[in-house]
């Protein structure tokens, strides 16, 4: 980083519904910026954030890249994020460590399921953020009726600042779209087609758009002027006075910071119109580090609450957000959030200290780099201040949504919260000799993405893959087999059920085995009650531990806690237990013959008491979102109802009618050859997981009594 004025950094990324024209609007921007040379397309697989072969192929994205570049007089970090629900774990992991973000719309399908989606992760995150309507150029766009999606569907307060100068393409309209207008400045600017929008040119409002300006600038004011307490523009407005642009901007950022107002542009990726003016937005409108609120965590030393500020000479404190598996050595994404990062620097250089305090191991920084989207494209850094993200190698224990920091001054900032697993299945390697080479290329895989796991099933004895869908373990079969030079055999994708309380429960759990005369081996004694209660599902598991140590040892209270954590992971069928709280209330030893190994069993033993007969089983239900021509209403309603699902909604949207519906995965393996053959082809549609529901009795009768089926 050139300087350590912090004011002049962007930390963003560009999110959407899958389609929407996220990578091509990303490579826009780093053509115009000058960090890349020459644009590329999707299509042809060349954008610079799509990386990977198996993006390039698909011409989707799948792994979240960042990459730096300067704007006017901002150092922008960029991350481009994936659209496919699949790998929402991307676009968490991004919003969780960025300042602010670009939301891209469809101006021809407005406000997607992915597009909710994506906001309502920003919404948790608070990340201030600018919308871009793009794709004016095709046939059925509709600025005004994305706007007003925009503000119903997501209830936020867009705020436009270009409209368009006409919309869809030369063959479709009779007034096609040639560029935008900038109501802040009042000019219109036209791009330059054979030179690939780097160049444009400016001109006064058409005559025949004068008043359409006008009705948007007073709709502008409006929308500042309802949000404007310190009057720095409303009577001026009233008044008939013209106002600066640099004091509309000056509020149009506060406001933007404040998360009350979403800053709106328009443009296309593909007629190379509009992106500049949204990259000046960035620049003006979002935050840099300090306008964030200091980020906040846990001192484990301490046992209370603390906060870093982004300032270079604060202690050191940084969030692992990705890690970039590779056999020279893993790659690690950091957030710096306060203090400076030098390379090389070993945990006792008083320069840089770097320690994992939720494992307690210190951890070694060899090489510190900006990344250029594909990890293999790195530029060495000597240092890095707070306010960054870098990459680096040499940790050997942390996982995403670890924290980094000064030994000194422990924190332990907020971890990352991924989606469940939803769907499974077995994986076996061709030769089995590869047995061991597959688990740890299984565990490498697991270690980069959160919401990828496996197991070995207790009852079967095969090897499980999870994740998000069936395209996510495409990929990951794919990779095992490119990657990792490994050829495997896998089953037919099947649902990944969970576990949980039926009702609230208190239970004892023992480990009891007197001494062993064959052998004299000693005995083992442990005792502890366990109140269990039910959470909401998405809160996972929680464990809490009112045992003081003067009553029973910290590290036989913690073997306790772990002897409920693993049994928790496989319930009375075999699947994760979710939706629950432990309590461990008191506890029981005997000297001698207690020890860590007694209280794990005993409790484990807790847990299995616990969801003995009181257990239900829960299975995935998604959110599935249907667009189809009018005519194709019918049949698609019927057969969303043969499979059980709960219709949300039908709407209108544009010329087509969509289709909202919850309905359970078990449900849905066959729905793309099925929804294809209803409508001729002509319907797309998403699905994304949106809760956990209780199984039906048939299904669970049968899965606790395979015999008798």
């Amino acid at each position: 980083m050139a300087s350590l004025d912090l004011t002049k950094i962007r930390n963003i990324g560009v999110i959407a519904h899958i389609d929407a024209g996220k990578t091509t609007t990303t490579d826009h921007i780093l053509y115009y910026s000058g960090a890349k040379h020459k644009l590329g397309t999707v299509d042809s697989g060349t954008t610079e954030t799509d990386y990977d072969p198996e993006e390039q192929e698909r011409g989707i994205t799948i792994y979240s890249a960042c990459v730096p570049f300067q704007w006017r007089d901002c150092t922008v970090n960029l991350i481009d994020t994936p659209g496919h629900v699949d790998f929402t774990a991307e676009v968490e992991r991004s919003l969780r460590v960025l300042d602010g973000a670009v939301v891209v719309f469809d101006a021809q399908k407005g406000v997607e399921a992915q597009s909710e989606t994506v906001w309502r992760q920003a919404d948790k995150y608070l990340v201030p953020r600018i919308i871009f309507i793009n794709k004016m150029d095709v046939v059925g766009a509709n600025y005004e009726n994305a706007l007003s999606e925009a503000k119903d569907r997501l209830e936020c307060t867009p705020a436009p600042l270009v409209i368009p100068i006409g919309s869809g393409s030369v063959k479709d309209s009779s007034k096609p779209f040639e560029g935008v207008i900038d109501l802040i400045e009042q000019k219109a600017f036209y791009y330059i087609a054979n030179t690939e929008g780097k160049t444009f040119r400016t001109e006064p409002i058409p005559a025949d758009m004068v008043g359409d300006v006008q009705r948007w600038r007073e709709y502008l004011f409006e929308v500042l002027t309802k949000f404007d307490d310190k009057d720095q523009i409303t009577t001026l407005y009233l008044d008939g006075n013209e106002i600066p642009p640099a004091t509309l901007r000056n509020l149009i950022r506060e406001l933007t910071l404040a998360r009350q107002i979403q800053p709106l542009l328009c443009g296309s990726g593909r007629e190379h119109a509009g992106i500049q003016l949204l990259m000046d937005a960035v620049c003006y409108y979002l935050p840099c580090p300090l306008d964030r609120p200091p980020v906040t965590g846990r001192n484990p030393k301490k046992n209370k609450d603390e906060s870093r500020k982004a300032d270079p000479k604060e202690p050191f404190s940084a969030l692992v957000f990705k890690i970039s598996a590779d056999t020279h050595g893993d790659l690690f994404y950091l957030r710096i959030y306060s203090g400076t990062l030098k390379a090389n620097s070993r945990v006792l250089n008083p320069e840089c200290r770097l320690y994992n305090p939720p494992k307690d191991v210190k951890e070694f920084a060899s090489k510190l780099y900006h990344i250029h989207a594909d990890p293999k494209n790195r530029d060495d850094l000597p240092i890095a201040y707070a306010g960054d993200i870098v990459g680096i190698i040499g940790p050997k224990d942390s996982i995403t949504g670890d924290t980094l920091c000064d030994p000194l001054h422990p924190i332990v900032l907020e971890q990352i919260h991924f989606a469940e697993a939803v769907v499974s299945q077995s994986i076996e390697p061709e030769s089995s000799g590869d047995k061991d080479k597959l688990t740890e290329s299984l565990d490498r895989l697991k270690r980069e993405d959160p919401t990828f796991t496996w197991r070995v099933d207790s009852d079967t004895g095969q090897m499980l893959m999870s994740g998000m869908g069936i395209l996510h373990l495409e990929i990951k079969k794919n990779r095992l087999e490119r990657d990792y030079r490994l050829k495997v055999r896998v089953s037919k994708p099947r649902v990944s059920y969970r576990e949980t309380l039926r009702k609230a429960v208190k239970t004892e759990g023992e480990c009891t085995f007197g001494r062993t005369p064959a052998t004299n081996a000693a005995g083992l004694f442990a005792k502890v009650t366990v109140e269990f209660e039910s959470l909401p599902v998405e809160q996972g598991v929680m464990i809490v531990n009112e045992i003081t140590s003067d009553i029973l040892p910290g590290e036989f209270s913690y073997a306790a806690e772990q002897g409920i954590r693993f049994a928790l992971q496989s319930g009375e069928l075999g699947y994760p237990v979710i939706g629950v709280k432990a309590t461990i209330k008191s506890a029981q030893m005997q000297e001698g013959v207690s020890n860590e190994v007694a209280f794990q069993a005993a409790g484990a033993d807790a847990v299995n008491r616990a969801l003995k007969g009181n257990m239900t089983l829960l299975e995935p239900v998604m959110r599935t979102e249907v667009t189809i021509p009018e005519e194709y209403l019918g049949p698609v309603t019927a057969d969303m109802n043969a499979r059980r699902a709960e219709i949300l909604s039908l709407h209108t949207r544009g010329k087509l009618r969509v289709v909202e519906a919850l309905v359970a995965l078990a449900k849905m393996f066959d729905y793309s050859d099925k929804v294809r053959s209803l409508t001729q082809g002509r319907a797309s549609w998403t699905m994304e997981p949106s809760d956990y529901a209780p199984v039906d009795a048939d299904t669970l009768n049968r899965m606790m009594n395979p015999d008798r089926f």
